[in-house]
């Protein structure tokens, strides 16, 4: 997908999460909102996939099962969606080694515990033009 299309997919998938958090709010568990969300994406006609295995192949041992992306979208765009406090090191490593091992380029983390929902999303990029 071109930069120009990653854009406009980006746009889609950030208004269904703020319709997700619109409609619910902040508060509840991450399990709720990733099924809301994925639920949100498909009535938009935006292909994505919930608990996406993503295995680890470490010099030869291959690991099936070593991470789960929370959402995969059109096999591009990776969300990793969070209810915290504010966003950690360790949630922006977390979605940097999801891109890596997926191939995929672009990322964001979602924070629904907000009352913002724009106050609550970042995008992180692996190795993808700006």
């Amino acid at each position: 997908m071109n930069l120009n299309g990653v854009n406009k997919l980006t746009e889609r998938i950030i208004g269904a999460a703020i319709e997700v958090h619109k409609e619910l709010g902040p508060g509840l568990l991450e399990s709720t909102y990733e099924r809301c969300l994925f639920h949100e994406l498909l009535l938009r006609g935006i292909k994505a996939e919930r608990q996406k295995k993503q295995p680890i192949d470490y010099k030869g041992l291959k690991i099936d099962e070593g991470y789960r992306i929370d959402i995969l979208v059109e096999n591009e765009v990776i969300l990793e969606l969070k209810v915290v406090d504010e966003f950690s090191n360790v949630h922006i490593a977390q979605l940097l080694t999801y891109l890596k091992l997926s191939g995929c380029k672009l990322g964001y983390l979602i924070n629904f515990n907000t009352n913002v929902l724009k106050n609550g999303i970042k995008r992180i990029v692996n190795n993808y033009p700006e």
